[in-house]
């Protein structure tokens, strides 16, 4: 589920930042051949993801820092409870816990959260997916921590999956000179989507051909009748202002894709703490 090479990248510049010219306090303070254990505690209870990342972070300042781990990406914890232990140099550890927490901790907020909507709608066919509202430089994270919360993944970046949005529709003189214009040129291995804000623009969609249909800030009723009226010729997905106050409502109108931007835009970070 994870690249780890390209793990190891953004682990990279992520310390670098953190790390630009070294730690002073610790080079000062803290003498090389020191050796602690440490304890990564949960403080809230939640789903835990990024324990690999966690333990990728510390291993690039000391490849030789043991562990053991008490719980696995996935999996639920109470407050606490023992995630897992560190054994090494002092000095790399307390280099490494604040990128390390930081990324464990935003990527099991995330999973938390996730899981929390999708638990809401486990009763539908409605899958959960996100969306590219992510942090900068934090995407890869982001979208492997829905996965883990029980999620599924949109495209990743522009160059992954076509996307017809309302701009696009403006730019390209409406529905139908935007879907033809890409039918035209897309290679024949790519879906195509395309963003709609009525029924009548859904039923122009539909007629020329969109694979997926995003049904934008629509109304519980005109979702109902967008399920309807497609009858299964397209994937409907269903986007703008779903958090857990109405997302059941919507996957009960029988679409087949909810996507929640706030999963990654607004996470609330899980309170985890590391203790040596």
């Amino acid at each position: 589920m994870m690249d780890r090479i390209i793990a190891q990248k953004l682990i990279d510049n992520y310390i670098l930042e953190d790390l630009t010219w070294g730690d002073i306090t610790t080079d000062l303070l803290i003498p090389k051949g020191a050796k602690a254990k440490g304890y990564l505690y949960a403080k809230a209870d939640g789903i835990i993801a990024g324990i690999d990342v966690f333990l990728m972070v510390f291993n690039t300042f000391d490849k030789d820092i043991q562990y053991v781990k008490y719980f696995k990406d996935g999996d639920a914890v109470k407050k606490g409870d023992l995630i897992l232990e560190t054994y090494g140099e002092l000095n790399s550890c307390l280099k490494a816990e604040r990128v390390a927490l930081n990324l464990m901790q935003r990527m099991s907020g995330i999973a938390t959260y996730v899981r929390v909507l999708k638990n809401m709608i486990s009763e539908t066919k409605a899958q959960l997916t996100d969306t590219r509202k992510t942090m900068p430089g934090l995407r890869y994270f982001d979208k492997y921590a829905v996965l883990v919360g029980g999620g599924i993944n949109h495209r990743y970046n522009l160059s992954d999956g076509v996307l017809i949005k309302d701009n696009h529709i403006k730019a390209a003189g409406g529905i139908k000179n935007a879907l033809t214009m890409i039918k035209n040129s897309v290679s024949h291995t790519q879906k195509i989507e395309i963003e709609v804000e009525t029924i009548h623009e859904l039923k122009e969609a539909l007629k020329y051909g969109a694979d997926i249909i995003m049904l934008d800030n629509m109304t519980i009723g005109m979702m109902k009748e967008a399920v309807e009226i497609t009858n299964g010729k397209a994937i409907l997905e269903a986007s703008g202002n779903i958090n857990e106050d109405n997302i059941l409502q919507v996957a009960k109108t029988g679409v087949d894709i909810i996507s929640v931007g706030a999963i990654t835009h607004s996470v609330k970070a899980l309170d985890i703490s590391y203790d040596l």
